[in-house]
């Protein structure tokens, strides 16, 4: 798409942000950058919202469809221009305030504060006057884009204390949130901009601070003190994503062939671009306890040449990122295979859902996927209902022998070989027995099930090597060890007693778990039940084993769309490429202590994780404490991961994150990332919500948040510890609120007496795994309008399928004639209102009229008309856009449809009240409240 400079002012540059997928617009002279297409006129007013995307083509777009029967409502919006698709019925044109088109924004039912409201341009979430200025953007902070109605606040941001460290202090920006409406898009923004002191690095590389997709901190300039810390109300942590997968276009992690390995003689830190050479390089001082320690012999030897090398091109040395081949010392033992044990549910529930048939089909098709580049994989299939169905598959054959074992109190393995096979050598007897597995327990009639001993069946199988263990289940584990009871009791859903049912009910599931992380052994649960099964209870074995917990709900094949999202997410951690018997450390700067961990693993010592098999796109918090004063201009913190990839290669992958210290609470507040803030703190509630009550969690958190604003007030505005009729935060920090109300009102710690146990379970096994750019978007769903979207929406752009603009989360922005797609990562729901025209509904669904038009789970149809085709694209985009082996089911939501739907699908409207939790309104006016009332902390 043509760049549109060639239209700007003079002084103005366009910068394509592929992050939001539109152009980012930079006055040269002050370095302001705003969303808006500059006019060389800036009083002139504007009678329509300007375009935040790259603009469309010039080329005519043929006849479009009219679709507001009577009113002329463009549907795509008329010809060429992007105003008129703001224009039409039912969308409020922006900065032209009418009866109808006026919204109210949250925050302004103070005094008089709606009725100065009718009277400033400011009636929609997105038409404020100028767009605020982002942290990180070019030149932030040479001048204030916050404007509100009333008395500005004044806040004490422009004296910094003074560092001596010569880099330049992050400018801080105070917003109102009553005035200040969240805007969905900052979400997407990069965090606060890391400015280290002068000389900090020793390699220019671009590459030489942690991505924060790998590993992000809460605070990104560091305080000096852990008074300050406390002052500031924010918590410290990291949030560590070490192993995530790389979309095209990424650059691989580097990998250092010639096992020499620099490492801090006294605190272990591997040489990184954050150490000084001295002694004319022949030592290093680290950068982490300022230790000297040589220079290895060969570290200035190229190895592959046999040749002396260039220190300087050293990966290790130019990227935070890194990965070394480890030397046999690292080894206790050689790289074992990959080993895969899969046990299969075969009871009548599992078999007439559809669950066997298409697992086996699912194994079958991605044979070829599984990792096995050095063909020493080894497989396992055991079969379980009220027994063990063991099958011995002897290499170089086509057969198979099914093996019974009803003894399972004690269980044993019928046969010393021939169980667990090697993927290559025994391929064709596999095949054929997952062809004919289905068949042979097509008639069985058993009900119950026996997975506790099957687990320590497969455990048996594999303990010796360590691997994966999956568990395909569809009905609650009643017989042998770990026997489970429904233990699912209306009664107590939303009373103190709930947190009970989110506990492990046998010890069995930790007892194991730990034995199988001894072992090398992970454990991924797959869950298929529609009754009650105790996701509770069996999360515990991935919690504890490094592994992941799947559910579906009353899964049932004859819906293709169960079948292909169960498919589709399985074949995907089938051909997962895993770090076996992986350990994790986390090591930082004196001063500084990794306090509490949050995630799948097992804390072995102290500080030492031990993950069986670590799969990618698994994310964990680490909390972090200031110990000691903080006398060095930057810290450093690197995670180190020592593991065995699937093709049986020792390694450790390493990942450096370097971060300024600061004496100045201001650049706290500048540097604070609210997207790492609120995924430790989804931790933190999920974590609290076990060891406590629900309650205390969620009080937990709001309590932190008030903390938070509280301090803000106290330290950075004028009001002081006095009443203030604004509530004050940093720019940077303007979506903390929502995000926490998000959190506040998703499944896994919602207020509610509706939630079942395993829906609530399930939830927090996401919230304490999913990373952030995944998380986000499950406490804070995305919207979007799709029947007046832009031109360009859904077609192919430089950075691909371009999305519509995310609307906030309020049903004010839902029309009765409009389409709209709502989405958290998990579900998508395009909803659909009742005055839907029938052109619409023809065009999206190939259905004559929305009278006929079916709401719940489907498949939408890819139509010959642009419209078809734009909202399909926008649909796999959403399915494919984040990192992780998700796919969500599509519900089409009828406005007047069923309830329950209904319900589901609005509760992702997290802005709007919902039962007994507030609006973002009242959530803002409460936290005022509490503010003001709470003086000092």
């Amino acid at each position: 798409m043509a760049s549109p400079s060639q239209q700007l002012p003079p002084g103005w540059t366009a910068e394509w942000d592929p992050a939001s997928q539109r152009y980012l617009f930079i006055q040269a002279s002050t370095g302001r950058s705003q969303w808006e297409v500059p006019t060389p006129a800036p009083a002139q007013s504007i009678d329509h919202a300007p375009s935040v995307s790259p603009p469309p083509s010039t080329t005519h777009h043929g006849r479009r469809r009219q679709y507001a029967a009577g009113q002329t409502q463009v549907y795509y919006g008329a010809g060429d221009a992007l105003g008129d698709q703001y224009g039409g019925l039912g969308v409020p044109q922006q900065q032209q305030p009418t009866a109808t088109a006026q919204l109210f924004t949250p925050g302004l039912a103070a005094e008089g504060g709606f009725a100065g409201q009718q009277q400033v341009p400011q009636a929609s979430y997105y038409a404020p006057q100028q767009e605020p200025q982002y942290i990180n953007s070019p030149g932030f902070g040479q001048e204030s884009t916050y404007h509100p109605p009333n008395a500005p606040i004044h806040h004490l941001t422009d004296q910094f204390g003074q560092m001596g460290m010569g880099q330049k202090p992050l400018h801080l920006t105070t917003t109102n949130l009553l005035t200040s409406p969240p805007d969905p898009r900052e979400l997407v923004r990069p965090p606060p901009e890391i400015r280290l002191p002068a000389n900090a690095c020793i390699t220019t590389s671009p590459y030489a601070n942690a991505d924060p997709s790998y590993q992000r901190c809460t605070i990104n300039a560091i305080p000096t003190t852990s008074s300050m810390l406390n002052k500031s109300k924010i918590p410290l942590g990291l949030v560590i994503t070490p192993y995530r997968t790389l979309k095209e276009g990424e650059p691989p992690v580097p990998v250092v062939t010639d096992t020499v390995i620099a490492r801090c003689r006294r605190c272990r830190t591997y040489i990184n671009p954050y150490v000084q050479f001295i002694d004319n390089g022949n030592r290093w001082r680290c950068c982490m306890c300022s230790m000297s320690n040589e220079v290895p012999q060969l570290f200035d030897w190229d190895q592959i040449r046999n040749q002396p090398g260039d220190r300087w091109a050293r990966d290790e040395l130019n990227h935070s990122v890194v990965e070394f081949v480890a030397p046999t010392e690292y080894m206790v033992r050689p790289p074992q295979p990959a080993v895969y044990v899969i046990l299969i549910d075969v009871s009548h529930t599992a078999v007439q859902s559809g669950m066997v048939a298409t697992a086996t089909r699912t194994i079958l098709e991605n044979l070829d996927r599984i990792p096995n580049e050095d063909e020493r994989t080894k497989v396992a299939i055991i079969a379980y209902d009220t027994s063990l169905y063991f099958f011995s598959m002897p290499p170089g054959t086509t057969e198979s022998t099914m093996l019974v074992v009803s003894d399972v109190d004690d269980v044993f393995l019928p046969k010393p070989t021939d169980l667990l096979i090697n993927l290559t050598e025994a391929r064709q007897s596999l095949e054929s027995l997952l062809g004919r597995i289905n068949d042979m327990f097509q008639d069985n009639h058993t009900v119950g099930s026996a997975m506790g001993p099957a687990l320590q069946a497969g455990f048996k199988l594999m303990a010796p090597i360590g691997g994966k263990i999956m568990v395909l289940s569809s009905s609650l584990a009643n017989i042998g060890a770990g026997s489970l009871k429904n233990r699912e009791d209306l009664k107590i859903l939303g009373t103190s007693k709930e947190s009970g049912l989110l506990q492990a009910a046998s010890p069995f599931y930790k007892t194991f778990a730990i034995e199988c992380s001894r072992a090398q052994v992970s454990v991924d649960m797959f869950l298929f039940s529609a009754a009650y099964q105790d996701v509770a209870s069996l999360a515990c074995l991935p919690h504890y084993t490094s592994g992941q917990t799947y559910f579906y709900p009353a899964f049932n094949a004859a819906r293709s769309e169960d079948a292909i999202k169960f498919a589709h997410e399985f074949g995907e951690v089938l051909a997962m490429p895993i770090m076996l018997e992986a350990v994790m450390r986390v090591r930082a700067s004196k001063g500084l202590r990794m306090a509490s961990f949050h995630g799948n693993f097992f804390v072995r010592s102290t500080d030492l994780l031990a993950m069986p098999a670590v799969p990618t796109d698994q994310s964990y918090a680490i909390e972090i404490q200031i110990e000691d004063t903080l006398t060095q201009p930057f810290v450093v913190m690197q995670t180190a991961v020592l593991h065995t990839t699937c093709h049986g290669e020792r390694r450790i992958r390493v990942i450096t994150l370097a971060l300024p210290t600061t004496s100045s609470l201001t650049e706290v507040f500048a540097s604070a990332d609210q997207v790492a803030i609120a995924t430790l703190l989804a931790n933190k509630a999920v974590e609290r919500s076990l060891t406590h009550k629900l309650e205390d969690a969620r009080d937990a958190v709001h309590q932190r948040l008030v903390e938070i604003l509280s301090s803000y007030k106290s330290s950075m505005t004028s009001a002081g510890a006095g009443a203030n009729a604004q509530l004050a935060i940093s720019e940077n920090l303007r979506m903390l609120p929502v995000l926490v109300l998000g959190l506040l009102k998703n499944v896994g710690i919602r207020q509610s007496a509706q939630i079942p146990p395993d829906l609530r379970a399930y939830a927090q096994a996401l919230l304490t795994t999913l990373p952030s750019q995944t998380l986000i978007p499950y406490i804070h769903p995305t919207f979007f309008s799709l029947h007046n979207m832009q031109p360009e929406a859904g077609t192919v752009g430089e950075q691909g399928v371009i999305l519509p603009t995310p609307l906030p989360l309020t049903s004010e922005r839902l029309e009765r004639h409009g389409l709209y797609l709502i989405e958290d990562g998990q579900t998508i729901f395009l909803w659909i209102g009742r005055d839907a025209v029938p052109q619409l509904v023809m065009d999206v669904f190939n259905l004559p009229n929305y009278e006929v038009l079916r709401g719940g789970k489907t498949t939408l149809p890819v139509l010959d008309n642009d419209f078809s085709q734009r909202v399909n694209a926008i649909i796999q985009k959403t399915r494919e856009m984040r990192r992780g082996v998700y796919y969500p089911h599509l519900y089409v939501v009828k406005e007047d449809g069923e309830p329950p739907l209904r319900l589901w699908a609005l509760s992702c409207l997290i802005q709007d009240r919902a039962d007994v939790l507030p609006s973002y309104q009242q959530f803002i006016g409460q936290l005022k409240d509490k503010v003001n009332g709470a003086n000092n902390y």
